[in-house]
């Protein structure tokens, strides 16, 4: 019983310190805590390659991919939609698989290679992909088409283009507001049939 009459009045004297506290006080301890909070975030360097360009940055610890590859490195095609790995806007190639950036730590991909859209054309001749996206009219507004060409690429890649039904299933991570979903099929079907 006295133990929790004990607690009770620790807990009532810790309350009252703190209303009768100085807000000059409170503002120093919390600006304290802001600069400890700073130094837990120092910077990483990160060495990775992206579109056969080697970078070495540094970035805090909870910098996705996507943002190292927009903001730091003015990539811009990859495009941030929903940031919860849902709509599929911001999909990449690390090491020849994709993925979603905005999921995907930048710290996590040191030493890796990094595609984006703007490293699939040569030059000035675009990827088939792109090409057939174009012709098929694959996209209307267009914020969804980086990813949906990335994940297409990637789609023929791994052999998953078989039927309209498969094509469908595993392009399902990648949201079209638009809805041009028969054209991006028709779009990936041109390209696994030219490439068979």
């Amino acid at each position: 019983m006295s133990g929790s009459r004990r607690d009770f009045l620790k807990t009532s004297s810790l309350l009252s310190a703190m209303a009768l506290t100085p807000p000059a006080v409170i503002q120093a301890a919390e600006n304290q805590w802001d600069e400890k909070f700073a130094d837990a975030a120092e910077k990483i360097p990160v060495t990775l390659e992206v579109n056969g360009v080697s970078y070495s940055v540094k970035v805090e610890p909870r910098i996705t991919l996507l943002d190292l590859l927009r903001e730091q490195l003015n990539l811009t095609g990859s495009k941030k939609g929903c940031d919860r790995g849902q709509c599929g806007a911001c999909t990449v190639h690390v090491n020849g698989v994709r993925i979603n950036s905005c999921l995907s730590l930048a710290v996590c991909n040191e030493g890796k290679k990094v595609t984006t859209i703007e490293g699939l054309a040569t030059g000035d001749q675009l990827h088939p992909m792109q090409e057939a996206f174009i012709k098929h009219d694959g996209f209307q507004c267009g914020y969804c088409t980086s990813g949906q060409i990335m994940s297409a690429v990637a789609l023929v890649k791994e052999g998953r283009t078989q039927s309209r039904e498969q094509i469908s299933e595993f392009m399902s991570g990648n949201i079209c507001r638009c809805g041009a979903y028969s054209n991006i099929v028709k779009a990936i079907q041109e390209v696994k049939n030219n490439q068979a």
